[in-house]
């Protein structure tokens, strides 16, 4: 039985005062459930919302990690030193990633295979542009990240790990794939896993959808068969607005 998990990915915001701020309020808000929920946030804010968050059921991740255990890459964040303060779940090959960073389908694959080598739980970021999506190729760039990005990775290691499909055109522009449109990518990822290892990958791996999710869309997005979970951009940013969604 998959879970449902609910992630809000904060990206480029709040200080570490603020990030405070925000647990105490969603401390309060917050009820425990069979819902599993995490906050990605920017490096600064992990070991205060580590913190902060202790004895809750509330995780928190990091928005990306190196490859590398150690190195001359400046400005880079190593798995092990995420663990070190406590963190092992991770974002990787978010769509911000690839389009301004220069991430790749190859740099993706080297990112997973260390993240399970370091015991993290990956969160894997697929979609397509917009362009794409007018194009009619949406479907084959998925796939092809799909099976570019698990190059290497065992059934048990793609069994625990989390797909977001997220459409380029569709984060924090204010569009939003419709339910359906979501739903069956999502689906088709889901046949992509069967193709590529088996049907029990396919029936067990968490699935998220993302692209600006918000309390008014929620539930009708986690109504969908396929879809398992949300990752969640601006409105994670409100205590109010993601305890919502959390409760959808």
């Amino acid at each position: 039985m998959r879970k449902p998990f609910i992630a809000g990915n904060w990206k480029m915001f709040k200080t570490i005062s603020e990030a405070r701020a925000f647990a105490e309020e969603f401390k309060e808000l917050y009820r425990a459930s069979d819902v599993r929920v995490a906050i990605f946030a920017p490096y600064l804010q992990l070991a205060a919302l580590k913190e902060a968050f202790c004895g809750t059921y509330i995780e928190v991740g990091a928005q990306n990690m190196h490859f590398a255990e150690e190195g001359a890459y400046t400005g880079e964040i190593s798995a092990r030193m995420l663990r070190e303060i406590g963190i092992t779940c991770c974002i990787i090959g978010h769509s911000e990633r690839r389009q301004y960073f220069g991430e790749t389908d190859e740099t993706v694959n080297r990112k997973l295979r260390k993240a399970f080598q370091e015991k993290m739980k990956p969160v894997l970021c697929v979609g397509e542009s917009l362009e794409e999506r007018d194009g009619g190729s949406a479907f084959s760039v998925v796939r092809s990240q799909l099976a570019n990005g698990l190059i290497g990775l065992t059934a048990a290691e793609v069994s625990a790990l989390v797909i977001a499909y997220e459409p380029v055109w569709a984060i924090g522009t204010g569009r939003t794939a419709s339910a359906e449109q979501a739903n069956e990518m999502c689906g088709f990822i889901r046949d992509v896993l069967e193709e590529l290892y088996d049907d029990s990958v396919s029936c067990s791996t968490v699935i998220l959808y993302g692209g600006s999710v918000k309390p008014e869309n929620a539930g009708e997005i986690m109504n969908m068969e396929e879809i398992d979970g949300a990752l969640v951009g601006g409105a994670s940013l409100s205590p109010q607005e993601f305890i919502q969604i959390v409760n959808f």
